[in-house]
């Protein structure tokens, strides 16, 4: 069992950006957009260090204004309020999860993951080698995250969003359906 306490300081979020450098220079427009209280996880691996931290803080900003929860990707510590992965992790803070498998699950709950992001549901642009789970399949995955919440993400949209509503999704996320 963890040794952490779940996150309590905020409601979660149930839209949720992936940040990917597919979205180049309509990143911060796209966060711009959500809805007020969305959530993004900030990825953007690829980037040097100095570059990747200057636009973290540039899209922290965005993300106080706008009242979104922003969650740090990777390895850096940069005091961020919420951490996705493997990072580390304080305990007062959230800590997200990527899963695509019932031992990923169970590893994100001996971490004590708040929120799993469960994926791919659909087949997606960010992977199109991965076999997607289909609707059956992220339902009976998504139950056995229990107590965390589960994000839908891979191939997703507002509307496929609307149908999975009922088969144990808290929320959705994804990264082409801000776009544009």
């Amino acid at each position: 069992m963890p040794h952490r306490q779940p996150y309590k300081k905020r409601p979660l979020p149930k839209i949720w950006l992936m940040t990917d450098p597919r979205l180049g220079d309509g990143l911060k427009a796209a966060v711009r957009k959500l809805p007020f209280g969305s959530g993004v996880v900030f990825r953007h691996y690829q980037m040097p260090p100095a570059e990747r931290l200057i636009l973290f803080r540039q899209i922290q900003r965005i993300c106080r204004q706008r009242g979104h929860l922003l969650v740090l990707a990777g390895q850096d510590d940069w005091r961020a309020e919420s951490v996705h992965g493997r990072g580390r992790i304080r305990p007062a803070q959230l800590l997200t999860m990527p899963v695509h498998s019932l031992r990923e699950i169970g590893d994100a709950q001996k971490l004590g993951a708040d929120l799993m992001f469960l994926s791919p549901l659909y087949p997606t642009q960010s992977h199109p080698e991965a076999k997607s789970l289909g609707i059956m399949r992220f339902a009976a995955l998504a139950r056995l995250a229990a107590p965390a919440k589960v994000i839908a993400l891979g191939g997703m949209t507002r509307n496929k969003a609307r149908m999975i509503k009922h088969h144990v999704a808290y929320g959705w996320a994804g990264i082409d359906a801000f776009s544009g």
